[in-house]
């Protein structure tokens, strides 16, 4: 059975100095400009709710490919850097992860994390964009 997911956006005005909110179905909302899109000035942007959506996505992956490799992850900490290049649209998601799990290698802890890299839904969704694994880090 597909779970559906709802969000809705309003947008006032014209693209360089109107405004928006994006609204998510949990009641979250979030203000948004062009020029915090195109400038980094401050707010939110739709490529800052892609981050979310990756590093959350990314983390529950890794944490599933553990668990069939064996293992439990006390914790992950995972961090994505969505870039946006005016003209050009979304050009890159980078991703980090940090994780503390109990009789892991580094070398295995790294192969889950490219495994979870290319197997997260939010990974595949965003097939056409450069997906990389910026930094992969075992706590003991």
């Amino acid at each position: 059975m597909a779970i559906t997911s709802n969000a809705s956006a309003v947008w006032n005005g014209d693209l360089g100095s109107g405004s928006g909110t994006a609204t998510l179905a949990s009641g979250s909302s979030f203000d948004m400009t062009w020029k915090a899109r195109a400038e980094g000035a401050g707010g939110s942007t739709p490529e800052e709710l892609i981050a979310g959506a990756h590093a959350a996505c990314f983390s529950m992956a890794l944490s599933h490919a553990l668990s069939e490799a064996g293992h439990t992850a006390e914790s992950l900490a995972t961090s994505a850097k969505v870039s946006f290049v005016a003209g050009k649209g979304i050009t890159t998601s980078v991703l980090a992860v940090t994780g503390r799990v109990p009789g892991i290698d580094q070398e295995q802890f790294q192969e889950l994390a490219e495994q979870a890299k290319a197997g997260c839904p939010v990974s595949q969704a965003l097939a056409g964009v450069e997906i990389e694994l910026e930094s992969v880090t075992l706590q003991s």
